[in-house]
């Protein structure tokens, strides 16, 4: 009888030991994945602001309203393909210029046709009209159904006034435009449940800036230098002279890159 009750007790506890830790052991994996997607989308942003060929960019990225950035987009497959991946989407304060905090979406695609292997990709996604900042706060938004996407950079006039996002992708060591029609993107509410550790909706980190995950820092302050005049280069022969009494970066605000505390 004490065995049977012992080994009854021993089951009973397993349960409920299982049935606690499961969501945390869960939970805490979605905070390492969120965690590492804000490092690896750095390291995208800065591999592509350090191209000197992406000067287009940097000027679209000045004017942009969000912008969404998928450090790996897995494509591939035979005669069924498709392409998916997770990333984060961070907004531009319209009052003071400051980006906010990174909401989690997941974008995927599927087409049909003659593919062979697979590739993986980094993709960059400019939000540059407000109708689009709005529909990246519903569940999920198509492109060139919901939005006009362009694979940037593409010249001025007419057309480039109604695009509302322009799409990059790093293909062979160099991002060029990538044509993305068709794609969904959908928010990812369990990343961003575990980074801010309790129920967000994206207007909530976008828009009202009501959660706060410092990890995220050096991305935003990223993001903050690139939106500065971009330097010019000059020549040898037509380099200017140093005045030796006066340091390089006297005229530097002392405040380029850093980041204010959120409300």
């Amino acid at each position: 009888m004490r065995q049977w009750f012992r080994a009854g007790f021993a089951g009973i506890s397993f349960f409920v030991l299982a049935t606690v830790c499961l969501p945390v052991s869960a939970n805490l994996d979605a905070s390492v994945k969120a965690r590492g997607l804000v490092d690896n989308a750095r390291v995208t942003l800065d591999n592509m602001l350090a191209d000197s060929r992406n000067t287009w960019f940097h000027e679209k990225l000045k004017g942009a309203k969000a912008i969404l950035i998928v450090p790996q987009m897995l494509k591939g497959g035979f005669i069924f393909g498709g392409s998916g991946g997770s990333g984060v989407m961070l907004n531009r304060d319209d009052a003071n210029g400051q980006w906010s905090y990174p909401a989690f979406y997941t974008m995927g695609s599927f087409t049909f046709g003659l593919q062979i292997g697979a590739q993986a990709a980094g993709v960059v996604l400019l939000v540059m009209t407000d109708r689009a900042v709005d529909a990246f706060m519903s569940n999920k938004v198509q492109l060139a159904g919901d939005l006009s996407i362009a694979a940037g950079p593409i010249g001025g006039g007419a057309q480039a006034a109604t695009i509302d996002i322009y799409a990059f992708s790093r293909s062979k060591g160099a991002f060029v435009g990538a044509t993305l029609e068709g794609s969904v993107i959908a928010v990812r509410n369990s990343l961003n449940e575990a980074y801010y550790n309790q129920n967000v909706r994206p207007v909530n980190i976008l828009v009202t800036h009501s959660v706060v995950n410092r990890q995220a820092d050096p991305l935003r302050q990223v993001l903050a230098k690139a939106g500065q005049p971009m330097p010019i280069a000059l020549s040898p022969e037509k380099s200017a002279p140093v005045d030796e009494g006066t340091p390089a970066n006297a005229s530097a605000s002392s405040t380029s890159g850093t980041v204010a505390p959120q409300p």
